[in-house]
């Protein structure tokens, strides 16, 4: 995934209600994208998160597709530090042989 410049528009309102950071947090897997959009301080939570929503949903096209194993994008715009990071992780379905043993078969009591 590529990291894409936030929008001006959002970027000058999260700066003028005092908003350090915006994450988003992209996961999918079975063929759905989901999004939940954080920012801090927590008390700003609500202020901006539909426009970002909206951009988010726009600038990144996130569809979620995948084999069925949840994965995640995870990008934190840090507006004080001028700085962005990204961070992806996923989630695998391991299976272990845990042996065999002979079949047992019980009588039904009448």
């Amino acid at each position: 995934m590529n990291i894409e410049p936030i929008s001006k528009e959002i970027y000058d309102k999260a700066k003028e209600l005092g908003i350090e950071t915006i994450t988003l947090r992209f996961s999918g897997g079975n063929d759905e994208g989901y999004l939940d959009v954080e920012v801090y301080p927590y008390d700003l939570q609500g202020k901006l998160d539909s426009e970002i929503d909206t951009w988010a949903w726009d600038a990144y096209q996130y569809n979620g597709a995948g084999d069925g194993n949840d994965y995640g994008d995870d990008i934190t715009y840090n507006l004080k530090d001028g700085k962005v990071s990204l961070s992806s992780w996923c989630m695998t379905r391991e299976e272990s042989d845990e042996g065999e043993s002979d079949l047992q078969i019980v009588e039904e009591e009448e």
